[in-house]
């Protein structure tokens, strides 16, 4: 028998009730009072883009590739699309 195989050492995994204690981690369980703005959105864009455009820049003059401008902006989009909402 190999270590760690025994009957007594069972690995749990969660706490039973599915969700984690009850929250959900795609946001669902918002109320309406917790929407974020359309201004908090835009800025986080926007900031998302610029971080992206900064990476591209200096990726590019590393390597004397230019296509990591466009990468970088492209970049910048997914991450702005998957952030965390900004605190108001």
């Amino acid at each position: 028998m190999s270590k760690g195989s025994g009957p007594g050492n069972v690995r749990k995994t969660g706490g039973g009730n599915g969700a984690g204690g009850g929250k959900n981690s795609n946001g669902a369980n918002r109320g309406k009072g917790d929407e974020v703005s359309p201004e908090a959105r835009r800025k986080q864009m926007i900031v998302a883009l610029v971080i992206g455009l900064v990476m591209g820049v200096i990726l590019g003059a590393l390597t004397q590739f230019w296509l990591w401008v466009p990468a970088g902006l492209a970049m910048g989009l997914g991450t702005g699309a998957i952030m965390k909402p900004p605190a108001e």
